[in-house]
Parts: structure tokens; sequence; C-alpha cells
């Protein structure tokens, strides 16, 4: 009998430790944790007390909740506005996955192929020369493109595109031609660039440029529909992004961030040549920039795409499409990156940053494989880490981009631990 009693009394002792939780237990599935809140919290308001960011606010969201959510300093510091989760601030290349979508719906709708050569559509960029050099006189040497330039090209970055205007010959083209200036059409726009030179040959190399504009006048153009339209109805509208615009009407002004340049160590200088560029209508709708934004309205694009593209009911694109978008489309033989490699262990998809392996050191920033990503020129920063079901954006207002690292401290604050195969250190 005593036997009995004291083998019930072990079965329910056992039970009753199982149905009591240890006090200060942790749910190692959970990545925003009170510890990782804390960490956030530190992190961004030091940035803000150091003089080096006038105001920065982050979102998070993990398995379809908000988790996260706070703003330090100021929108406009010299109007003591300060930041919060209304603040409309300029995107830049954030810009950018926005306009891949609305791409892709054309895609699955089966108006083109990603192989298909980009003159099939627009023959403003057939029959491309490629500026190899120059002869010993001086002269620019031009070979014909080893083949056309794809869709997947300006999808990837790969088409061959000169980046930016300097002093070489076909920066000097670049230039002279202005194709990306706020007065031209999308169409003048394909019209300039298609009669510059290629800086190398399609698909050889990796080069961040005007690829993304190449995508809008696609969408244009196979659309029929003025892109800034096109955009509107089938992505930003059904996702309710409504302060998700090229320009900002009068009554929204007073939500509009600053922007400041960081000179040195604490010292900001407010920007002033930007702001017309949100406050006017202009003839140019980049595929690659251009629309501002709130945390929640971009909070709503990454949740879609976390959702294999669907969010509260409203699907745009197919969970297959998404999958493609977030897959990496470099091949090894792309060799030359320009500067990806300094983004860490990643290849390209289609308008984001693919991880394809994790961090090979503290130095880089913290992420999970398969995560997809992209930021813009002010610092703003956005990630999809569907491994964890989580969902970050971080909006901020500086220029040059991130030059104190802050999309560094804001992901090490997130994840919190760096694992290597041989090493484990809790930050």
């Amino acid at each position: 009998m005593k036997r009995i009693s004291f083998i019930l009394y072990c079965f329910i002792l056992i039970v009753s430790c199982k149905s009591e939780p240890k006090e200060n237990s942790v749910d190692r599935s959970t990545i925003i944790t009170d510890q990782a809140i804390a960490r956030l919290d530190s992190v961004l308001q030091n940035f803000v007390d150091s003089g080096n960011v006038a105001g920065v606010s982050a979102l998070i969201y993990e398995k379809d909740k908000e988790v996260y959510y706070n703003a330090f300093g100021y929108a406009d510091r010299e109007s003591n506005k300060k930041m919060d989760r209304n603040t409309i601030v300029q995107i830049y290349s954030m810009t950018k996955p926005i306009t891949g979508v609305a791409l892709m719906t054309l895609y699955e709708d089966g108006k083109f192929d990603l192989d298909d050569p980009l003159s099939k559509y627009a023959p403003e960029f057939a029959d491309m020369k490629v500026y190899v050099g120059e002869d010993t006189n001086g002269n620019p040497i031009l070979e014909d493109a080893n083949r056309e330039i794809t869709i997947r090209d300006i999808t990837r970055h790969t088409a061959g595109f000169k980046r930016s205007a300097d002093s070489t010959y076909v920066g000097q083209l670049l230039a002279k031609a202005d194709p990306l200036n706020r007065e031209n059409t999308l169409s003048q726009m394909a019209e300039k660039m298609g009669a510059i030179p290629l800086v190398f040959h399609p698909g050889k190399q990796w080069e961040y440029g005007p690829c993304v504009d190449v995508q809008a006048f696609m969408v244009e153009r196979i659309s029929g529909m003025p892109y800034a339209d096109y955009v509107q109805k089938n992505v930003l509208n059904k996702l309710r992004m409504n302060d998700t615009r090229y320009f900002i009407p009068e009554e929204d002004r007073k939500d509009f961030a600053a922007m400041y340049i960081r000179k040195e160590e604490g010292e900001l200088v407010r920007d002033s040549l930007t702001y017309e560029n949100y406050t006017k209508h202009w003839p140019l709708t980049r595929g690659g920039s251009g629309l501002t934004s709130t945390l929640d309205d971009y909070m709503k694009f990454a949740r879609m795409l976390l959702n294999k593209g669907t969010l509260d009911s409203t699907t745009i694109l197919n969970p297959e499409t998404i999958e493609l978008m977030a897959t990496n489309q470099l091949a090894d033989s792309v060799t030359e990156r320009s500067f990806l490699p300094s983004k860490g262990q990643v290849g390209f998809g289609i308008d984001f940053a693919i991880r394809v392996a994790p961090p090979a050191s503290a130095d880089e920033n913290m992420g999970e494989v398969g995560e997809f990503f992209w930021d813009g020129a002010a610092s703003t920063l956005f990630w999809v880490d569907p491994k964890n079901e989580l969902t970050a954006v971080l909006f901020v207002q500086l220029f040059p981009y991130d030059p104190i690292r802050l999309h560094k401290s804001f992901r090490d604050a997130v994840y919190g631990l760096y694992e290597s195969d041989s090493t484990s250190k809790k930050l």
C-alpha cells in the first residue's frame, strides 16, 4: 500500500511540474523577447542620443502579430516634430521591391516570360552595344552585345547599364542624355537609355543601377497603363497602403520627415534638396526610387510577402511567384558583384537580396538563411525572415547611406545571438 501511495505521489509531482511553467522560462522559438525589446530600445535611443540620427523608428511583426514598435527623436528637429508611426519618409530604393511585385503581376497574367528579350516589348533596347575600352588613339571600342538583355536581367541587375555619370566615355554619354531627369517620361527615359552603350555584356556582372526604372517602363508598355496608375491599382490600393505615394498632398506634409546629412560624429545638417521631389508632380515616375511611405504601410507590403502573396484575404501574387522572387537568380559565374558582398552571404532574386548562407563572422549583418531584404539611400531597411515568420521595417532619414552601421546594430538587437560552426556568442 505504501509503495502504491509513493508511486501515486511521484506521478502527481511529475504532472504538476509539467503543467506549471518554470519561472523565467523562455520560448526559444520566439525572436522578439523582453530582452530583445530592451536591446532594441537601447540601440535606437543611443543613435539619437549620440546625435548621429535626428529620429528613428522601427516596427516588427512575428508570427502575424505586432511584437515591437517604438520611435525615438525627431522627424523634424527644427520644428520639434517627434518621430512616430505616422511619419512619412522617403524610402528611395525600397521602392524597387514594390515595382518588382507590380511587374510580376503581369508575369502571372502570362504577358511575358522572364527570359524573353527586353526588345520584344521595347525595341528601344534592341541591338545594344557594349563599351570594352579604348584603342591606341583613345577612341572608344564598342562590341555587339553577346546576347540580348532579358527581362530576367532587369530584375536582377545584370543588364549592363551604367549606374551613374562620371568621366568615363559611357559616363559622359549618360551625363549628356540624363535619362533619369524628372522632366522625362518613362518612354523618353527608355529611348535615351537604349542609345547608351552597356558597360558589360548582359548576364556577366551584377551592377546596381537603373534596371528597376526599366521595369516600371515595361509595366507601362505591356499594360498600356501609366506606371503610377498601374502600381496604385494593382498593389498599393489592394494592400490599403494609403500613405505610400509619389506625391504628398498639402494636408499630409505636416507628417513628412526632414532629411539629415551626417557630416561627422554627432553633427547633422538638414537637407533641403529632396523635399520638392515629393511635393510637385513630375513627368518621371521611377520604378527604382521615388515613393514615400509610413511604417505601417510598408509593413503591410512586407507581411504580404511573408504570407506568400496574400494579406487579409487580398491576394497580390501567387505563392510560387513569391518563391521565385525570393530565390537567388545569380549564377556562381557572376563573380563581379559591385557592393553586393557588403550585404553579407547573399545572392539576388527579383528585386531583393537573398541570404544564401549564415553570417561568416560576427562582423556581418545578422540574419537567417532564406531571408530576403532591401534598403534605401536614406538608410531605411526592411527584411522578411520566413524561417522565424518575422518581418522588420526600420525608418530613418539619414545621408549618406548608413554611415554609422545602424543596420548592423538593429539586426544584432533583433536576433541577439551570433552562431557559427565553432562559436556561439551572446550580443
